[in-house]
């Protein structure tokens, strides 16, 4: 990767800014009427410490609304505990997934009997009831305001916070109303939690699956009778996280020869009804998971190892001759009455931060499209530098890149009354690195043309994930 792509997605802290009309280049669709909410680091550095890693940083939401072919834009910190402690610090007050505070030894061994969770949810949005969450792997996830971005309060899925981990992908019931989330939690004997959630009250919990060393789970599956938990052989002994001697994530080891189970449990009666193996692999995102003809079917993007974590370390991300491991699109197909698991690629091509229209065809059979950011082969050095559409039924993959552009993660955007899956627009905030700012990026999803781009003026950090709400 370049000084320059480095120093304008990994490096510079961000401003807060406020505009009430970008620029726009060719058009914005009139029926585009809702919200962009996205969450991603706003600044890697605390004072004059940096974070190692692309997963740490200080959690900034970014806010684009449209309306009558126009975008305005807003962003701003969160303003977590862990934000402020840092303002007031002028240093990392907290570990974070791969970046631990500088402690004395008598400090490290007084946060194993007061810790202190971070609240940085920077990972990704989602919306729980009528609550707006921005959502983090750590215990605290933190509510805010969609209209002025500000802190509103926490929630937790779980009362205790010490030993527990959660997911940034919740699921949602076909009718949206009740959210369900896995929670690990760490101790003597680990489990696997399911949780449902479908008010104000407390979480209701469905499930539990025992673990002696649980894996790393960024995001689980979820078909319209079962919930799946792929125990991908990235695992951590619980001890190791509660003496708390190294960052989050560099308590796993990759041991291959445990394979990769899935653990499928039934919706309903949180039973647990089978226990499928397969070879080793390693994936932060599930897609989608449907049952047809005896058979659960899961996709998710899959690699062969662990690596992609190791590279994502800026130090690795600095260097110019990067060249990132390569998910793919995997579906699996689990017999549910002989135990079988076979496997098959979807697509030869680069696939990270995979959406599809989750709100429509979450869960279904007859799901065909998925988008994504990618690498161009021709270009395999650096980041992340365009976006590919995925037909999941065997068509033609299409791709839309362009020099010195490094987009995001795409989100579908259904257009009114439309007549077809992929009758829409993708929404992806690109990083223009020969131009020194970012612009949004609105694609037909049926051809992956551009449409229009509304433009920043200033560089957004390199994000993870957002969505789309007409209701905000």
């Amino acid at each position: 990767m370049s000084q320059q792509v480095f120093e304008l997605g990994f490096n510079r802290p961000a401003k807060e800014l406020a505009v009430e009309r970008l620029p726009v280049q060719g058009h914005i669709p009139d029926w585009l009427e809702g919200t962009l909410l996205r969450n991603g680091p706003g600044t890697f550095y605390a004072g004059e410490q940096r974070f190692r890693h692309w997963f740490d940083g200080l959690a900034m939401l970014h806010k684009f609304s449209f309306g009558g072919g126009q975008v305005a834009y807003a962003n701003k910190f969160l303003q977590s505990r862990t934000y402020q402690a840092v303002q007031a610090q002028g240093r990392i007050p907290y570990s974070e997934f791969a970046t631990d505070p500088c402690r004395s030894l008598f400090e490290r061994v007084t946060a194993v009997f007061t810790p202190q969770r971070t609240d940085n949810a920077k990972v990704s949005v989602t919306k729980m009831a009528d609550r707006f969450m921005a959502l983090t792997e750590t215990p605290i996830q933190v509510e805010f305001d969609p209209e002025t971005l500000q802190t509103v309060g926490v929630y937790q899925w779980e009362e205790n916070r010490l030993g527990q981990m959660t997911t940034v992908h919740p699921h949602f019931s076909a009718d949206g109303q009740t959210a369900f989330n896995l929670v690990t939690r760490y101790g003597r004997v680990s489990h696997y939690r399911l949780y449902a959630q479908n008010g104000a009250g407390p979480a209701r919990r469905l499930a539990a699956v025992s673990a002696a060393k649980p894996s790393y789970m960024h995001s689980f599956g979820m078909s319209a009778n079962y919930f799946i938990l792929t125990e991908f052989p990235l695992v951590v002994n619980p001890l190791s996280l509660l003496l708390r001697l190294r960052p989050y994530i560099e308590n796993f080891r990759w041991e291959p020869k445990r394979g990769t189970p899935f653990y499928v449990i039934n919706r309903h009666s949180g039973e647990l009804v089978g226990r499928f193996e397969a070879d080793p692999l390693f994936a932060f995102h599930h897609v989608n998971a449907f049952e047809r003809d005896g058979e659960l079917v899961v996709d998710l993007v899959a690699y062969p190892d662990a690596d992609i974590i190791q590279a994502f370390y800026l130090n690795r991300l600095a260097d110019r001759d990067l060249q990132l491991p390569f998910g793919e699109m995997r579906r699996f197909r689990l017999d549910l009455a002989g135990g079988r698991v076979r496997s098959e690629t979807l697509a030869d091509v680069c696939v990270e931060l995979p959406v599809f229209d989750y709100r429509h065809y979450n869960t279904r059979a007859d799901y065909r499209y998925v988008y994504a950011v990618s690498v161009d082969p021709a270009r395999p050095y650096g980041f992340y530098n365009q976006l590919v559409k995925v037909d999941v039924s065997g068509g033609p993959t299409r791709t839309w890149a362009v020099a010195g552009g490094y987009p995001g993660e795409p989100v579908f955007v259904p257009r009114p009354q439309r007549q077809a899956e992929d009758d829409g627009v993708l929404l992806s905030v690109v990083l223009d690195a020969a131009a020194g700012h970012s612009f949004l990026l609105v694609l037909d999803a049926a051809s992956l043309e551009e449409i229009g781009r509304a433009v920043i003026r200033e560089p957004v950090l390199f994000g993870y994930h957002g969505a789309y709400y007409t209701e905000v």
